[in-house]
């Protein structure tokens, strides 16, 4: 089985089912299968080839899943990149996949007009400077099936981690891998043909793209896509359209949980309320609950190199465990936590989370090394390092790569920043290990706050929570964090000298 297939099976089976709903288009499952055929045709007459690389610069719309599924459907190997990249971004991502084509949308034409390289260059709206017109293109393709056999072993996509430490790899994935987290949502979360999936979250990341859009067509749901997120689209989509499941970062909760409409908002159709990518405190669980009114939010944990896959928090564990990742991995996968030579530890002891099943990538595209060091046998090294409590429950400490080593002492930055946000006034913080001549590393904090921030109480308000051995010896108060593209804070910039006596 394939996604090509998958689609094909949709439109046979439920061909007046609505497929993809986004900026007043309504597309009927047959409606996408054909247009996807004919977009196959028309990347097949400008030299698309099996294998080929094929790069989708755009944010969730319809033209986005018509691409998609037509490169998949010749063979092709569908590249999506985030829509907020810059040009030098894009340039690198384009030659280092040795993409064949890049397909952008014109809200986004003023970033890529003067792309330099060698592809095929398609474009939504009008053609200018060089760059084809989907339309036309998609207007004089062939209706005629396409057949796809692909295997689910075959190469499917390859997507692009954020690169928080240096250049983005190319994380590539099989069929059988995005099919099996597919499957998992399907099952872990109650995907059914009557569901109504709203994909508000880049579809260029794996847990909106894997779990959620794939999920969908598995079982033949309505796809609802935005090209963007907002509060006021957030409630004024869940009512149009009646959806059923989201998936959002925790901020999408935390702004909409404070918008003036909430309360009066007509809810509910909505059956699972998803979050991921970081933890919501207790404090912040029962903000989001009591204003969506429901109490079905839920947690997933896991990385882009998995599939996504990984762990869940289901919503009546949020009571007593939020911020924790779960006790047990999801469907078709498991999990360990292990120490520096891959033994499993005891409950309470820190060591890094490792996963293993059928979602776990095929590799990093072009880095055989940084492939076999993110391995342990069939097991992926997350880089998450995390404890078990005494109930089974998992919480991550830190990332292994960011924790500070002082003395030949530990400190894991998380467990200050937790600290540090919640003095008054300081909004975003980020803590870092920088070089000292006697001890290796010294703890310094960066922040950022609403307004000046006196620093000797804020290290008396830090002493009276902290071990002083974890406390920082250096403070920078800055307008606002770096962050890439995905909005991941950057540490490797803020880890710059000072004097540390």
């Amino acid at each position: 089985m394939n996604s090509s297939q998958l689609l094909e099976r949709n439109a046979r089976k439920y061909p007046d089912h609505e497929g993809v709903i986004s900026q007043g288009k309504r597309l009927s499952y047959r409606e996408l299968d054909q247009l996807v055929n004919k977009f196959s045709h028309a990347l097949k007459h400008q030299g698309v080839r099996p294998g080929d690389k094929v790069v989708l610069f755009m944010p969730n719309v319809a033209e986005f899943v018509i691409a998609y599924f037509a490169v998949q459907r010749i063979g092709g190997i569908i590249v999506p990149i985030n829509a907020r990249l810059t040009l030098p971004e894009v340039e690198y991502i384009v030659q280092h996949s040795d993409a064949k084509a890049v397909i952008a949308h014109q809200m986004l034409f003023g970033t890529v007009e003067n792309l330099r390289a060698d592809v095929i260059r398609i474009i939504t709206g009008e053609a200018a400077g060089g760059w084809q017109s989907f339309e036309v293109l998609l207007a004089a393709g062939h209706e005629a099936a396409i057949p796809c056999h692909l295997k689910e072993d075959d190469e499917s996509t390859l997507l692009y981690t954020s690169g928080t430490t240096g250049q983005p790899k190319g994380v590539l994935f099989s069929y059988r891998n995005i099919l099996t987290v597919a499957q998992m949502i399907c099952v872990e979360m109650e995907v059914k043909p009557e569901s109504r999936i709203l994909l508000m979250m880049p579809l260029s990341h794996s847990a909106p793209l894997h779990l959620f859009l794939m999920a969908g067509v598995f079982v033949g749901a309505a796809l609802v896509l935005t090209p963007t997120f907002t509060p006021d689209l957030l409630l004024y989509a869940v009512e149009q359209e009646r959806t059923t499941h989201f998936f959002g970062a925790p901020v999408a909760y935390l702004l909409t949980a404070v918008h003036p409409r909430i309360h009066e908002a007509d809810l509910s159709s909505m059956k699972w309320w998803v979050y991921g990518g970081a933890p919501l405190t207790t404090k912040e669980v029962q903000a989001v609950k009591a204003a969506f009114r429901t109490d079905n939010l839920v947690s997933v944990y896991g990385l882009t190199e998995a599939g996504p896959s990984g762990t869940l928090l289901l919503g009546n564990e949020h009571e007593t465990k939020a911020g924790s990742i779960g006790k047990r991995a999801a469907l078709s996968t498991e999990l360990r936590i292990v120490n520096d030579v891959g033994e499993d530890v005891a409950a309470g002891e820190i060591g890094e989370i490792v996963l293993r099943g059928e979602g776990n990538m095929i590799g990093y595209y072009k880095n055989e090394e940084a492939t076999k060091e993110v391995f342990l046998g069939e097991w992926l090294k997350t880089g998450d390092l995390a404890r078990f409590d005494e109930d089974g429950y998992i919480w991550i400490v830190d990332r292994k790569k960011d924790v500070i080593i002082t003395g030949g002492i530990n400190i894991y930055p998380k467990e200050i920043e937790e600290v540090m946000l919640q003095f008054p006034g300081i909004r975003e913080v980020a803590v870092v290990g920088v070089p000292h001549q006697e001890w290796g590393e010294t703890v310094k904090a960066v922040y950022a706050a609403a307004e000046l921030v006196d620093v000797e109480s804020l290290k008396e308000y830090l002493g009276e929570r902290l071990a002083k051995f974890k406390l920082p010896r250096l403070y920078e108060q800055v307008e606002a964090l770096p962050r890439n593209s995905s909005g991941k804070i950057l540490k490797q910039p803020l880890r710059t000298g000072g004097d540390a006596s």
